[in-house]
Parts: C-alpha cells; structure tokens; sequence
C-alpha cells in the first residue's frame, strides 16, 4: 500500500521556522519525485517545491526561493521541507505529494496534509 505521511506542521510566530517531513512507503522512492503543495485558507492548491529523488534536483516556486529548502533522505524514504523566514502568507495545509517527476498535471499518490499556522 502506498502512503505518504506528512508531519512537521504547527503554529509559529512570523519570522519563525519549521520543517515539514513526508515519509513515503510502498513505492520505488529512488524512482520518483516528490513535490510539495500549499493550500492556502479559500484558495486553491499550488506547487511550492519538488525534488526529483533519483538525481536530486529541486525547483521552488518564486514565493518560496531563499527561504524553503528541500532534501531527501534515501535511506529513510523520508522528504524534508525546511521553512524558514516565515510569513502569514505560509499558512495553509501542506500536502507532500509523488509522481515519476516534478512539474506534473497531476500526481499519482497524495498525503492527507499537515497544517502550518503562522502568526502576524
């Protein structure tokens, strides 16, 4: 069975830092990417950042650049986003989501989220 879990989320003061964790099983991780998703309170989903596990590539979207960083851990199958410099605008559910590679329409497995909260 496939699963990924996300975890990491909380409440944070803005300026503040948190890293997320997304432990992927059931699946090939070496053969994949993993992407990141934040869904904003009323807005839809948008991509914020993915690595491509095989070869360790990483995009971000513009928002994120300089402040998010993401890294993989092969051995644990296990996908950190390390945020930073945080901003109101950050809160929202984060979704860690794979696919065969980054920049897709839509990815085949999803998790269930975790939420991060960051006060003004």
């Amino acid at each position: 069975e496939v699963q990924l879990v996300e975890s990491g989320g909380g409440l944070v003061q803005a300026g503040g830092s948190l890293r997320l964790s997304c432990a992927a099983s059931g699946f090939t991780f070496d053969d994949y990417a993993i992407a990141w998703f934040h869904q904003a309170p009323g807005k839809e989903r948008e991509g914020v950042t993915c690595i491509s596990i095989g070869d360790g590539i990483t995009h971000y979207a513009h928002s994120v650049k300089g402040r998010f960083t993401l890294s993989s851990d092969n051995a644990k199958n296990t996908v950190y986003l390390q945020m930073n410099s945080l901003e109101p605008e950050d809160t929202g559910i984060y979704y860690c989501a794979a696919d065969h590679g980054c920049g897709q329409d839509e990815y085949e497995y999803w998790g269930h989220g975790t939420q991060v909260t960051v006060s003004s």
